[in-house]
């Protein structure tokens, strides 16, 4: 019979992963030394890290053949023979991320190889933030910061990490929809410099029920097979879940590239928008600012105007 996941055995399993698998290790050593620097963003506080390991995701090539071409590193069998994992919900497995942005950081993956697709997963999301308390569950859609848009996977990390849980308590939520006596509201977020909604829970059910309303009402771009988005989810301190919904436009900013004065390896994802831009260049780490930040809000997230057009169909 699997383990009862919490945080205590899945901290547990971290240091026992760390202390067998080397390289994990390593990367998990190096955080000590990364590079931070605090930035407000019209009131919002954000955080910038030099990341040089971070690079595997942040340039990793998402297109159709690039993914065809190469082994799936989600799936048991192309796993590395040291990587452990834990079971969770009768078909997912708590993995620690090789590739750490957090001082405890997971990826959560199906055990079965199919799409990044968050339709129908949010009950799974909400009740593994709730056995995870302390950490923040995220999903990046397939072209909004995934590294493995083939294979569903979820990554949590530390939620004292991220900054969006501060911003959000400064923030003017408008409630929008309620499910049920209130066991789940969802709400438009007003006064930060993206735009998001955000369902507060306290039923995993309840929260699929009003996502799914959601959901029916973002856009989704030409080709693609669901709206493009971040999820972050966490539990706050009276037991109630934050679901965290950032729409997206665009899967990387005009001046992605490596090539040029003004371009910039910056793949934003949902660290991202939750406060925490991850730069593996360390010219790139100099060079962002303020208003490079709320550039790339500006091209990837939606305009009010195309909030606007959500919340009237809801």
């Amino acid at each position: 019979m699997a383990e009862k996941i919490n945080k205590e055995v899945v901290d547990r399993f971290l240091l026992e992963q760390l202390d067998e698998w080397e390289q994990a290790r390593n990367n998990f050593a190096a955080l000590a030394g990364v590079k931070v620097k605090e930035l407000d963003v019209d009131g919002m506080p954000v955080k910038v890290q030099f990341n040089p390991a971070r690079i595997v995701s942040s340039s990793a090539k998402v297109d159709a053949k690039s993914l065809k071409e190469r082994k799936c590193f989600l799936c048991a069998a192309n796993r590395p023979a040291v990587q452990r994992g834990l079971e969770w919900g009768g078909h997912y497995t708590i993995l620690i991320n090789p590739f750490p942005i957090f001082p405890r950081h997971f990826t959560i993956p199906d055990n079965g190889h199919v799409d990044q697709l968050i339709d129908g997963r949010i009950a799974d999301m909400v009740s593994l933030a709730a056995d995870m308390k302390g950490y923040t569950v995220f999903y990046n859609g397939p072209k909004c910061g995934a590294s493995a848009p083939d294979h569903m996977h979820f990554q949590a990390g530390n939620s004292d990490f991220l900054t969006i849980d501060a911003a959000l308590e400064k923030a003017d939520l408008q409630p929008l929809l309620v499910d049920g006596d209130g066991e789940a509201v969802l709400s438009v977020v007003q006064g930060l410099p993206l735009n998001m909604f955000v369902i507060d829970t306290t039923d995993a059910d309840a929260a699929q029920r009003l996502f799914n309303k959601l959901y029916a009402a973002m856009p989704v771009p030409e080709g693609e097979k669901e709206p493009m988005m971040n999820l972050l989810c966490y539990v706050t301190e009276e037991d109630e879940a934050l679901l965290v919904i950032i729409p997206r436009r665009a899967h990387r900013p005009s001046f992605y590239g490596t090539e040029g004065d003004d371009c910039m390896l910056l793949s934003p994802a949902s660290v991202d928008m939750g406060g925490v831009f991850i730069t593996p260049l360390e010219k790139d780490f100099n060079k962002l600012d303020a208003d490079l930040i709320r550039r790339v809000y500006d091209e990837l997230c939606l305009t009010d105007e195309q909030v606007e057009e959500i919340i009237d169909k809801l």
